[in-house]
Formats: C-alpha cells, sequence, structure tokens
C-alpha cells in the first residue's frame, strides 16, 4: 500500500485523497521562518471519503474533535519541526491516529443505579443543607 496512510490491516487512505499544502510556520523562528514555509496544512475530506467505512466514517464525524469541521473535513496543521517534510509525516500520522481512535466500537452503556447506601448519603446531606439554611433565616422575636 505504498501512497497510502496505512490505519489498520485493512484500512488505508490514498494520498491522492489528502490535500497537503506548505505554510509558514506561525511563532519566533528568526530570519529563516520568514522565507520559509515550512508548516503543512493537511485536508482531508471524512465524509466524502470513499476509502473509509461507513461505521468508522459515522464515529469519526461524531467525535466531536476541533479539527473536524462541520461539514466533515479533517484539518490539521503541523509546523513543530523546521524541516518540512517532518512537519508533513507528523500531520500524516496525527491523521492515521485520530482514524485510528476510532476504530474499536465502544462498548453499549449499561444504566446503573446508586446504591442505597448512596441514595441515603444523599438525602442526608440535603437534609443537613435545609436545615442549615433554615438557620440563617431572620431571628424571630423572643
Amino acid at each position: 500500500m505504498s501512497g497510502h496512510v496505512i490505519i489498520s490491516d485493512a484500512i488505508g487512505i490514498p494520498l491522492d485523497e489528502i490535500e497537503l499544502s506548505a505554510i509558514r510556520a506561525q511563532g519566533a523562528g528568526g530570519q529563516h521562518v520568514n522565507t520559509a514555509s515550512t508548516a503543512i496544512h493537511l485536508r482531508f475530506d471524512a465524509r466524502h471519503s470513499p476509502s473509509l467505512p461507513d461505521d468508522v466514517r459515522e464515529r469519526l464525524l461524531a467525535l466531536g474533535d476541533h479539527r473536524i469541521s462541520s461539514d466533515g473535513v479533517v484539518v490539521i496543521k503541523a509546523q513543530e519541526f523546521r524541516v518540512q517534510e517532518r512537519n508533513r509525516q507528523a500531520a500524516l500520522e496525527r491523521l492515521a491516529e485520530l482514524v485510528r481512535s476510532v476504530l474499536d466500537v465502544p462498548p453499549p452503556r449499561k444504566p446503573t443505579r446508586p446504591t442505597r447506601a448512596a441514595e441515603q448519603k444523599r438525602l442526608a446531606e440535603k437534609h443537613r443543607r435545609g436545615k442549615l439554611k433554615r438557620k440563617r433565616g431572620p431571628v424571630g422575636e423572643e
């Protein structure tokens, strides 16, 4: 699977589905930072990607991650290295990690009830707080 970002044994994203562009990195860096575009801006349209299985796509779009836009485009900016190629590899690896995080189906939640002791403790605390607040009222004449 050369020319692919390998997610798992069965899933790989072709590089032609990923848009990579070089941009200037932010922050301090001396004179070099004003001339070299070493940061990488990665865009991957997850909603319309034919290489992602439907269930993985749904879980990815439901993540609520700030890197996923409302129209289903994953946007990753890599600028931690001074060399463009290393930033490119870092961006592709972060995309792979993001997709790998949704490969496993989460187990269904089993609803539970609080224990009897926890319920009694909660009610006792409510009673204590209520008594404390009642004492804060105006002092009556005696």
